[in-house]
């Protein structure tokens, strides 16, 4: 990781506003002040179905394709350098597991129990092969792997039978990508709240690469020559809606599920990932309502640096213990038992500590934007 001053004013500012807006809400619904008290909508659903909160992790990997065509599509067009361009995004992926991995490990430092797949693995992953599959394919190719990747996905899941239960099932335990999951890695390093399955398990990844492909698809839309701005906008709009909907009427018969990543899950959310994304690039980059993006933009720069350092400051408050009014106890239950508890009611004091999690790393990358501080990964 190194930082880089770079003018802020040469990216695109729709993408990292969308980044930002993504980032941030995903800040907010990891750090709520009382896990038994979430407003329904910042929590995941329990299985099938789809919440606000369930919307953060697909948008994110839409945006890292986006994010890869604008990148790296100069560079694309130069053969020799694919090698070194492979190389490089392969050592960006290995620094983002590295991350993952060093965020379970840590204030434990227990291998033989620490979690192995998990958000940033899976982005790494991701990231790795659609960016491989970026440099060496165009758009064709891309199109026709997605609608592979979706088909070929809910086939497995749906007609493949699992091993030491048989028929194909969409079940947390007994679903083909579990089955999986406990084949590869001992059950001590999956997902600690069930160490039977794991949300981010390996299989996921595959539909995973479905929502950055479309990313990438979109990223290669907007880069088209022949079109104008609105036609663009136009038809990432219709698309946009296009895809929900499928994905809406697929997930009659394969349900819409984030811990699967379904392929209906996959056109829904990615189909209102573009929506979203085309109507902020139509604002801010076309009719060039940039000034209120700010706050989002701060986070939008340096995504991986504020996910990761808000995750290590939240164990860090977690595990320290403090001898508080005469009783032992964790820093943040002292400072949200004094500060939310006592003057909000149950949920809106978890609400409100979330929302000054938020607040107090706005200050932070706010501070580093002003400095045109941007941590590259």
């Amino acid at each position: 990781m190194t930082p880089h001053r770079k003018k802020t004013s040469s990216r695109l500012v729709s993408l990292d506003t969308f980044r930002g807006l993504t980032v941030m809400f995903m800040i907010l619904v990891n750090n709520p002040g009382d896990w038994g008290h979430i407003y329904k909508p910042l929590e995941h659903a329990e299985w099938n179905g789809c919440t606000l909160a369930d919307l953060v992790f697909p948008f994110f990997l839409f945006i890292v394709g986006v994010s890869t065509v604008y990148s790296l599509e100069t560079k694309k067009q130069i053969q020799a350098d694919h090698g070194r361009l492979m190389l490089k995004i392969l050592r960006r992926a290995a620094i983002i597991f590295g991350l993952g991995l060093f965020m379970a490990l840590y204030w434990y430092w227990d291998f033989g129990t620490v979690r192995i797949p998990g958000v940033l693995q899976r982005i790494a992953l991701v990231y790795l092969l659609c960016g491989l599959i970026y440099v060496k394919t165009d758009y064709r190719i891309q199109s026709v792997l997605f609608i592979l990747i979706l088909i070929g996905y809910w086939l497995l899941m749906t007609r493949v039978p699992v091993p030491g239960y048989g028929l194909a099932s969409l079940q947390p335990e007994t679903n083909l990508g579990a089955w999986l999951d406990r084949l590869l890695f001992t059950p001590a390093h999956l997902w600690n709240q069930s160490h039977t399955w794991d949300p981010e398990g390996l299989l996921g990844t595959l539909p995973a690469m479905g929502t950055a492909l479309l990313g990438i698809l979109t990223g290669t839309w907007l880069k088209r020559k022949g079109f104008t701005e609105g036609g663009k906008i136009g038809g990432l709009l219709l698309t946009g809606v296009v895809l929900a909907g499928a994905g809406l009427l697929w997930s009659t018969s394969f349900p819409i599920n984030k811990a699967l990543w379904t392929s209906s899950y996959v056109l829904f959310t990615g189909g209102l990932a573009m929506i979203v994304f085309s109507l902020l690039y139509f604002v801010i980059d076309v009719l060039g309502y940039k000034k209120w993006t700010t706050p989002l933009v701060v986070y939008g720069v340096n995504p991986i640096t504020v996910y990761v350092a808000s995750g290590l400051l939240a164990r860090t408050m977690n595990n320290v213990q403090i001898n508080f009014q005469g009783e032992d106890m964790s820093l943040s239950t002292a400072l949200y038992g004094t500060f939310f508890q006592e003057n909000l009611s149950p949920i809106n004091a978890s609400l409100a500590w979330a929302i000054c999690f938020v607040l107090v790393w706005m200050i932070i990358l706010w501070a580093m934007y002003n400095r045109r501080m941007i941590i590259k990964i």
